[in-house]
């Protein structure tokens, strides 16, 4: 009867332990680094944005507070092409013109104000009545009055050579008892807006 085989001798005799292959190794996953990959590229791209965001927010406060900065009266403001110089502003008024065709009544009173306009620009620019505004002591915007407007100066609107300046007579239909407190120019309805105290 033959003896069941055992432990493998050795020449040397010593039994030899049992050979045991290595489990094998296990793939190591992809996805989670994709995955992570994917999230910074994310974060940086937002937070890349929103710096932009941020830095641009900044400036446009900044740009915004430098217009709401008023220049005294006879300083010139300048805002795009256009240079302005408040000369003078009168009383208020009820009426403006002698024509009785073209005579306006104001709804409050009508605050006068004289300005000069420069062309800063190398080319011939328009300037416009209706752009230019009153800013009053609670910070209400008031438009320039064309009809009014009309019967104090030749002409509404102006093209101004380079170097050339026009003297214009703006109306500005208030409240009674209307305190203004600045004009605020603008080269066109567009432009931010460059302002001048007449407190």
């Amino acid at each position: 009867m033959t003896n069941p085989q055992g432990p493998q001798q050795l020449s040397t005799g010593q039994p030899q332990a049992p050979f045991y292959p290595y489990p094998p190794q296990k793939k190591r996953r992809v996805w989670p680094w994709v995955l992570g990959g994917f999230l910074a590229c994310i974060f940086l791209l937002f937070g890349g944005c929103a710096l932009l965001i941020g830095s641009a927010a900044h400036e446009v406060a900044k740009q915004e507070s430098e217009r709401m900065v008023a220049a005294p009266v006879g300083t010139e403001v300048r805002d795009g092409k256009f240079g302005f110089v408040v000369t003078q502003v009168d009383a208020p008024v009820k009426t403006v013109g002698d024509n009785q065709f073209l005579k306006q009544e104001a709804q409050g009173e009508y605050i006068l104000v004289h300005i000069e306009v420069t062309n800063t620009a190398d080319r011939p620019q328009t300037y416009f009545g209706d752009n230019q505004k009153l800013v009053d002591d609670y910070g209400r915007v008031f438009g320039n009055d064309t009809r009014a407007e009309m019967n104090l100066n030749e002409h509404l609107v102006s093209e101004i050579n380079p170097g050339n300046k026009i003297s214009v007579i703006l109306a500005f239909d208030v409240p009674e008892d209307t305190s203004p407190a600045a004009i605020e120019f603008h080269d066109s309805m567009f432009s931010g807006g460059a302002r001048v105290a007449v407190k």
